[in-house]
C-alpha cells in the first residue's frame, strides 16, 4: 500500500489529509455563522409551537436536538438587541457632551456585542442519539483461552470513597488507592481469566497461548524477550494534572510486581510509559524505587525518550496515513495495554485503542493526523463522522502486528475513571458502584470484547440525563459514547462484512490484509444484569466473568483427611478490635510464608510471621504495635499473606480497623 500522503517522522508537522480537513471544517464554521440566524429563529419557533402545549416533549430526542440551536438563538439575538440599545444611548451621551456617560455605553455595547459571539465560539450542540443494534446480538469470533471472555474484578475497598482529590489528598496517593488490594484484584483477575490457580501458571498460559497462536509453538516466556507495557498519562497536559486521572501507579506497580517476581522477566527487559508524555514523578518515584532496571519512557532525570522506527511501519487502511512506531514496539516480543476507563469527545469512548495515539504522537506533535476517522473529528459535539461502515482507524490499531497484534493482556484501568481524554473523575451512579468509584478492573485477551464491555458500561453510566456530564456535548463534558457510530469500529473489528467498500486495512502495508475478524461484539442484555451471550448459555459472543470483593472464602473446602484443599486467608477476628485481634489463614500445602501489617498508605509497619510452616490452618496474633514495639494509632490497617511452595506462590490482602 503506498499511502497517498506520507508524513516525516520527527517534523511536527500535519499530513496533507489533516491540513484538508481543517479547510473543510473551517468552511463549514463559515456556513453556520451565515445560516445560523435563520436556523435559530426556526428552531426556537419549532421547539415553542412543541414544547408550550405539551410540555413532556422537551424529552423527545427531536427536541432534544433542537432546544441547543434555539438557546443559542435567544442569547445571540439578546445580545444583538441589547447592544443596539447601547449603541443608539451612546449617541445621544454623545450629542449631550456627557463624555463619562457615553464612554460607559460604548463599553456596554462591546460587552454585549461580544457575548453572543463567544458564546458561540463553541456552539452548543444537540444532545446525540445513539443507534445501537439490539441487546445481545453477537458478531465476530471470540478470542483467548477462554473465547470472547472478560473478567471484571470489583473492589470497592481499592479506593478511597472519601478522596476529595484535591490539595494533599489525590487519587494517585496510596492511602487513597490500596495498593495491597490492587494486587489482589490483578491476582484474581489473571487467575480466573486463564483457570488457573496461581499467579505464575497464569502468565505461563498468557505466554503459552500467545506463541502458540503465532507460531512459536507451545512454549512460555522466554529469558531475553521483551515486554513493553503501555499506559495512558494524557491527563499530565491538561489543566490541574495532579487531578486528572492516569493509568493509576497502583496498577502499574502490579503489573511490574507481578513480571518480574511472578513471571521471571528481568527488569531490563522491560519498558513501559506513555511515549507522548514524560512520565511524571507521581508515577516515577514509586515504579521506579523498587524496580531500579526498568525502562521508563520521558525526558531526563533517569526517563528513556522513545526512539521513533527507522521507517514508516503503520499504515491507514484508507491509504492516507503513514506514520512511525515506537522502535522498542517493533522490537518487543509482546506488549500489555494498559488504558484508563474513560468516555472521550472525539470518539465517544478512549479503551485499548484509542491509547495508542499516545504511541504516535510523539513523532507528529500530536495524533491529530488520526482524528478524521473518528465520529466527532473537532471534539467540539458536531458529529461529523457518525455513519456506520466508514473507515475507523482503530481498527487498523487493534490488528497492526506490532500494536495489538503482540499484545499478550488487555487491562483497563478503571479504579478510579475519567470523564474525558485528561480530566478528574466522578463517581458513578449505576449498580453496584451507587455512587462511590468505579474500584474495576477489566482483563481480556480479546481485542474487540474488551472495548464492547468498556463501551456498554460508559455508555450506561453516562446518558444525557448524568447530573455532571449530561446534556448536550462539548469539547469539555457530554455524554460522548452516546456518539452515533461510537461502537462501528467494534462492528468493524469483529466482522469483516461491516467494513466500507474501497478500504482495506492492511496496517503493515505489505499487501495482506487483516483476519475478517478480530474478535467478538455485541452489548450486553441490561445495565442491570449485566449479560452477554455466553452468559446466557450460548457459544457465541462475549461472557463478562465478574469477581466481586475478594474471592477467597472464608470456610476452606476440605479434603478426607481434614487438610485444606486450598489457599485462605480469613477475616481477622475481632475487627474493629482494641487492642488485639487474630488472623486465620490455611495452607494446602508446605510453604514459605510472610504475613505483614501494612499501613494505607503501603508502608510495612510490622511482620507477624515469616518462616516455613506446614499444610494445615495456622494462627497469628497482633497486639495492635509497631515493629519497634510503639503502639499504632487508630486507623485502617491492611494484612497481607505471602507464600511460595514448591509449585506456585499466592498473595492475599483484607483490611482491618484499629479503633483504640
Amino acid at each position: 500500500m503506498n499511502p497517498k500522503h506520507r508524513h516525516l517522522p520527527l517534523i511536527k508537522k500535519a499530513p496533507l489529509i489533516w491540513q484538508v480537513q481543517q479547510m473543510e471544517c473551517d468552511m463549514k464554521n463559515i456556513i453556520k455563522i451565515l445560516f445560523f440566524p435563520v436556523l435559530g429563529l426556526l428552531s426556537l419557533f419549532w421547539f415553542l409551537i412543541r414544547v408550550i402545549p405539551k410540555p413532556s416533549r422537551a424529552s423527545y430526542p427531536c427536541m432534544r436536538a433542537t432546544a441547543p440551536l434555539a438557546s443559542s438563538f435567544v442569547v445571540w439575538a439578546t445580545g444583538l438587541f441589547a447592544s443596539a440599545l447601547f449603541l443608539k444611548k451612546a449617541r445621544t451621551f454623545l450629542h449631550k457632551s456627557r463624555y463619562l456617560l457615553f464612554s460607559l455605553t460604548c463599553l456596554a455595547t462591546l460587552v454585549t456585542f461580544l457575548i453572543p459571539i463567544l458564546h458561540d465560539a463553541q456552539p452548543a450542540a444537540a444532545i446525540p442519539v445513539a443507534t445501537l443494534e439490539g441487546p445481545n446480538q453477537p458478531m465476530g469470533t471470540g478470542q483467548g483461552i477462554h473465547p470472547g471472555q472478560v473478567v471484571w474484578v470489583h473492589n470497592p475497598e481499592a479506593t478511597d470513597e472519601t478522596c476529595s482529590n484535591r490539595t494533599d489528598d489525590h487519587w494517585y496517593q496510596d492511602n487513597n488507592t490500596q495498593q495491597p488490594v490492587v494486587d489482589q484484584m490483578l491476582s484474581d483477575g489473571l487467575q480466573r481469566m486463564t483457570g488457573t490457580t496461581t499467579d505464575a501458571m497464569a502468565w505461563d498460559a498468557l505466554f503459552r497461548y500467545y506463541n502458540t497462536n503465532h507460531g512459536k509453538g507451545n512454549v512460555g516466556y522466554t529469558a531475553g524477550e521483551k515486554i513493553v507495557i503501555k499506559i495512558n498519562l494524557n491527563g499530565m497536559y491538561n489543566s490541574r494534572s495532579d487531578r486528572n486521572i492516569n493509568t493509576s501507579p497502583q496498577i502499574a506497580y502490579s503489573v511490574l510486581n507481578q513480571l518480574i517476581n511472578v513471571a521471571g522477566v528481568a527488569q531490563a527487559d522491560i519498558s513501559i510509559g506513555d511515549p507522548n508524555v514524560t512520565m511524571p514523578n507521581m508515577h516515577y518515584d514509586k515504579l521506579h524505587s523498587q524496580f531500579p532496571n526498568v525502562i521508563y519512557w520521558g525526558q531526563n532525570n533517569g526517563r528513556t525518550q522513545p526512539k521513533a522506527s527507522k521507517s514508516e511501519v503503520m499504515f491507514s487502511g484508507d491509504g492516507e496515513i503513514a506514520d512511525v512506531l515506537p522502535q522498542s514496539y517493533v522490537d518487543a516480543a509482546y506488549m500489555i495495554n494498559l488504558p484508563v476507563l474513560k468516555k472521550h469527545h472525539r470518539s465517544g469512548v478512549s479503551l485499548c485503542s484509542k491509547n495508542h495515539f499516545g504511541s504516535t504522537a510523539p513523532y507528529y506533535g500530536g495524533a491529530w493526523q488520526w482524528h478524521y476517522s473518528l465520529p466527532c473529528p473537532e471534539g467540539a459535539g458536531d458529529v461529523s463522522n457518525g455513519e456506520y461502515g466508514v473507515y475507523r482507524c482503530f481498527v487498523d490499531i487493534m490488528g497492526h502486528k506490532d500494536l495489538g497484534g503482540k499484545t499478550i493482556l488487555y487491562l483497563i484501568d478503571g479504579l478510579w475513571g475519567s470523564t474525558n481524554w485528561g480530566h478528574p473523575p466522578v463517581k458513578w451512579r449505576m449498580t453496584p458502584f451507587n455512587n462511590d468509584w468505579p474500584s474495576s478492573l477489566f482483563l481480556s485477551q480479546d481485542p474487540v470484547a474488551i472495548e464492547s464491555v468498556g463501551f456498554d458500561f460508559l455508555f450506561y453510566e453516562f446518558d444525557e440525563n448524568h447530573p455532571s456530564e449530561g446534556g448536550a456535548p462539548n469539547g469539555d463534558k457530554g455524554p460522548y459514547s452516546h456518539f452515533p457510530a461510537s461502537d462501528d469500529f467494534m462492528h468493524q473489528a469483529a466482522d469483516a462484512a461491516n467494513r466500507p467498500a474501497g478500504v482495506t486495512y492492511d496496517p503493515e502495508g505489505d499487501g495482506t490484509p487483516l483476519p475478517s475478524s478480530l474478535g467478538a461484539h455485541e452489548h450486553w442484555n441490561n445495565a442491570g444484569e449485566k449479560k452477554y451471550s455466553r452468559n446466557l448459555g450460548l457459544d457465541t459472543g462475549i461472557e463478562l466473568v465478574t469477581i466481586e470483593g475478594s474471592t477467597r472464602v472464608a470456610n476452606p473446602q476440605l479434603d478426607h483427611t481434614g487438610m485444606p484443599t486450598e489457599f485462605v486467608l480469613n477475616q481477622n477476628y475481632p475487627n474493629p478490635f482494641n487492642p488485639n485481634t487474630t488472623i486465620q489463614y490455611q495452607l494446602s500445602t508446605p510453604s514459605q510464608v510472610t504475613l505483614a501489617v501494612f499501613h494505607v498508605n503501603g508502608q510495612q509497619i510490622c511482620t507477624l510471621y515469616d518462616g516455613y510452616q506446614e499444610a494445615g490452618t495456622h494462627l497469628q496474633s497482633w497486639d495492635g504495635r509497631l515493629a519497634n514495639g510503639n503502639p499504632a494509632p487508630s486507623g485502617v490497617y491492611m494484612y497481607r499473606l505471602y507464600g511460595r511452595s514448591s509449585d506456585h506462590t499466592f498473595q492475599q490482602a483484607r483490611k482491618m480497623v484499629l479503633n483504640r
